[in-house]
């Protein structure tokens, strides 16, 4: 069970979705916590409540459903249209050989923590964030610019008080940012490994050149990888097969299905997004396996820095 969280529009889906390609979408229960708003759009307006407080949410009844999930029966979950800001009817949900979590609170109990296999947190700096969440909301969900706009002002303390501090709690932190080219298609990932669960070795694939993966050791344990959207000639595809040889029970699964992502109404790839969403891949596939093999009874899930 992978929980992926963060602010509105800070990549998420976009990472989800091309695991969920690669896995087969079949194989995945995708359950996205915006379901579980405790209210509408429109009475969220007049309460002068935004979906980021926990008290705007049922954290108690999604804490519920994952460790039903995690038993591997099926919820009847509630459901959540952002094309209009209303909920629709309930859903039967039946849990796959994975299950992948998204939303804005993912981690922010004990109990929701404890669901999870291996965490994630999208933490792209602000401006992209709000760039991002501009192009989406007015192209997809019915927002005017100014609407986007003020929305996101008044989230922003719940978003400092709420969402932020789930970052301490995740085993990979990963951030998206403009490098040396501006093409959205190009953006550099810098992604924190956290000892908290096992990553594969990728000693001896970091390089030292200006603009080539590089591999920072930090303290505690930790790694930094920073990954150039513009690679040398060779080195994506190099660095992929890598982390694939390091999942040699899992290379069915190598297909050329990873690092694409939508703006708006365009499709792009990214050799950087590619490398990102296998490193998370390698997390479930590994704790499948793991739970498979009978191991461990129980999540891998270690602490966070907090």
């Amino acid at each position: 069970m992978l929980a992926v969280v963060g602010d509105s529009a800070s990549g998420k889906t976009t990472l989800t979705r091309g695991l969920a390609r690669v896995l087969g979408e079949e194989q995945v229960a995708h359950l996205p916590t915006d379901d579980y708003h405790r209210y509408d759009r429109a009475q969220r307006r007049v309460m002068a409540i935004t979906p980021l407080d926990p008290e705007a949410n049922y954290l108690d009844i999604l804490e519920r459903d994952l460790e039903t999930l995690g038993e591997l029966r099926p919820v009847l979950k509630p459901t959540y249209r952002h094309a209009d800001g209303t909920h629709g009817p309930p859903e039967y949900l039946v849990p796959g050989p994975y299950t992948v979590v998204d939303g804005l609170l993912c981690l922010s109990t004990d109990g929701l923590r404890r669901c999870f296999d291996c965490a994630v947190y999208m933490d792209p700096p602000e401006e992209l964030r709000r760039e991002w969440k501009l192009i989406r909301d007015t192209t997809r969900r019915g927002y005017t610019t100014d609407e986007v706009l003020d929305e996101m002002d008044r989230r922003e303390r719940d978003s400092v008080r709420w969402v932020r501090p789930q970052r301490a709690f995740a085993d990979l932190v990963i951030t998206f940012r403009r490098g040396g080219d501006p093409e959205e298609k190009n953006l550099d990932a810098e992604i924190l490994l956290r000892p908290t669960v096992p990553h594969p070795d990728l000693s001896g694939l970091g390089g030292s050149a200006p603009g080539d993966f590089t591999i920072q050791q930090l303290p505690h344990g930790e790694q930094l990888l920073t990954v150039p959207g513009m690679l040398p000639q060779g080195r994506a595809e190099e660095i992929e097969t890598a982390i694939w040889e390091r999942l040699h029970f899992a290379r069915h699964l190598q297909l050329d299905r990873l690092g694409q992502f939508t703006r708006g109404m365009d499709l792009f790839r990214s050799d950087a997004l590619a490398i990102t969403q296998l490193l998370v891949l390698y997390q479930l596939v590994t704790a499948r396996a793991t739970r498979a093999l009978d191991v461990a009874g129980a999540p891998l899930r270690g602490g966070g820095d907090g």
